[in-house]
């Protein structure tokens, strides 16, 4: 079996000490640095199979030591630890190739998770590269192994962009596992509209990370125990904006953006940023919107209880050809979808 070895890189010499302990015992092989420039120095001597590394460090940041590691190797898988004040860290530290990120304080048993993900992604990757340069020599057998491959890794994608959902819906107690429903909903939509499985895929991304701009919202304003004033309500309306900011700068999210930054302009067009109508609207944002806003409806806030079933039904009807795309609204009623 391959020794799989593993630097941590922490300036607390306790959370380095932690995380070896618990490393070594489930069979890996562990070396601590507790800054960048120390970590470097290791990687350049030895080889190792992954690094988790905080963000926040003396001499050389987390985020410096990401951007050096892959310069002289793409490949290295990284995973980074941060504090939730640094969520924007850690959204930066995805875009310049983090494998995933984990919050402190961190559960043990989620960094070991981790670890397992990343190196699984490791090796099927080395899989993957081995058939395409040896492409001749593989049978059919290995086709199927290589699609099973490409499966996991989608599905690893998939969770590191469920993390980050989590993460965004965690800066609002009052509406936790929101982006998860909204996709549900969304894709419960699609389906009896045709969407191909392609389609269906991407709008699974644009509606998990549809909310994603709300990092940059401050907590006080989006958990604030009293109705918005027009002034915060303005505030909050730039988040499409700020999403399209976060994702525009990774290819893999170029296609999902018109979601991101469509997912509030209305049927009529008095929504925003755009103030977009009708069809100019990019319909997977007029499916976003529905699920959307029925779960803000049906979702208990600091300022109100949980609206009864049958008045949101009847306020989304109100607002059929409005708000809501006529299309759309029937098939989500049609279909009890709500009921999900």
């Amino acid at each position: 079996m391959k020794e799989e070895r593993i630097l941590i890189v922490d300036d607390e010499e306790v959370i380095c000490n932690v995380l070896d302990r618990r490393l070594t015992r489930e069979g890996y092989f562990c070396t601590t640095a507790h800054n960048g420039k120390e970590a470097l120095n290791h990687f350049y001597k030895d080889s190792f199979s992954l690094i988790i590394s905080d963000i926040k460090m003396p001499e050389m940041t987390g985020i410096e030591l990401l951007q050096k590691v892959k310069a002289i190797d793409p490949k290295m898988k990284m995973i980074m630890v941060t504090a939730y004040p640094e969520i924007d860290l850690a959204v930066n530290a995805m875009r310049l190739g983090a494998y995933d990120f984990i919050i402190k304080p961190a559960d043990l048993d989620l960094i070991v998770m981790s670890v397992k993900k990343a190196l699984e992604s490791k090796r099927l990757e080395e899989e993957i590269e081995a058939y395409h340069n040896h492409m001749e020599e593989l049978v059919e057998e290995r086709t199927i192994k290589l699609k099973q491959a490409y499966r996991t890794l989608k599905k690893a994608h998939l969770d590191s962009v469920k993390v980050l959902a989590e993460a965004i819906d965690a800066k609002d107690p009052y509406t936790r596992g929101h982006s998860d429903r909204v996709k549900r909903m969304s894709l419960a939509i699609a389906k009896k509209m045709g969407f191909s499985e392609e389609r269906l895929e991407n709008l699974e991304y644009g509606a998990l990370l549809h909310d994603i701009g709300k990092i940059g919202i401050k907590d006080e304003v989006l958990q604030k125990q009293t109705p918005l004033s027009s002034e915060e309500y303005q505030y909050i309306q730039e988040h499409p904006l700020i999403g399209v900011k976060i994702v525009e700068g990774v290819e893999f999210f170029k296609d999902k953006i018109p979601m991101i930054r469509h997912h509030h302009e209305h049927y009529d067009s008095n929504g925003y940023p755009d103030g977009l109508a009708g069809e100019a609207i990019p319909l997977e944002a007029r499916i976003i919107s529905l699920p959307d806003a029925f779960d803000a409806m049906t979702s208990a806030r600091p300022h109100r209880g949980v609206m009864p079933l049958q008045d949101v039904l009847a306020e989304l009807e109100k607002f059929k050809g409005k708000q809501f795309d006529p299309k759309v609204l029937e098939i989500f009623l049609r279909e009890k979808i709500y009921k999900l």
